[in-house]
């Protein structure tokens, strides 16, 4: 396995990744209204803004790109690993190495966690210090955990 950064001649890996990952697991949690919007969120356009930072990244197993990871300051801003390479140890290997980038400038990891993800953070040792609400079309209502996780 190996963490790399991301580059801009991989948007549709990471897109791919991204969409296949909310559209499989995502459904179990949200309705429709949630899923589309995930979707429509990472766009081609997003995606090149987030390798542009040079904080995106990937994580191959040999010649597959298996996830993807990214930050901004002290900040996870996503991890994704396809569904067929859940529970294997890739989301950790990102979360591992998305951490200790924080780490090496701050003292506390913050993240915004699906419904889906909780129980992961949790594992990890962060705590919810708050809860998100984001309206969406129909009267649906995206909500999350604000998490942190302290040095």
């Amino acid at each position: 396995m190996k963490y790399l950064t991301a580059t801009a001649d991989m948007v549709d890996v990471i897109r791919n990744i991204l969409h296949t990952t909310i559209k499989s697991v995502y459904p179990k949690y949200y309705p429709k209204e949630v899923v589309d919007f995930f979707c429509e969120y990472h766009s081609a356009e997003h995606i090149k803004e987030g390798i542009a930072t040079g904080r995106m990244g990937m994580l191959t197993d040999g010649e597959i790109v298996v996830g993807t990871g990214c930050y901004y300051e002290n900040e996870i801003t996503g991890v994704y690993v396809l569904p067929e390479y859940q529970g294997k140890g890739y989301g950790t290997k990102i979360m591992d190495h998305l951490e200790k980038e924080i780490l090496k400038g701050h003292d506390t990891v913050l993240l915004d966690a699906s419904l889906a993800a909780v129980f992961l953070y949790e594992h990890r040792g962060y705590k919810t210090i708050g809860h998100g609400k984001y309206d969406l079309e129909n009267g649906v209502k995206l909500v999350y955990e604000k998490m942190e996780k302290k040095r």
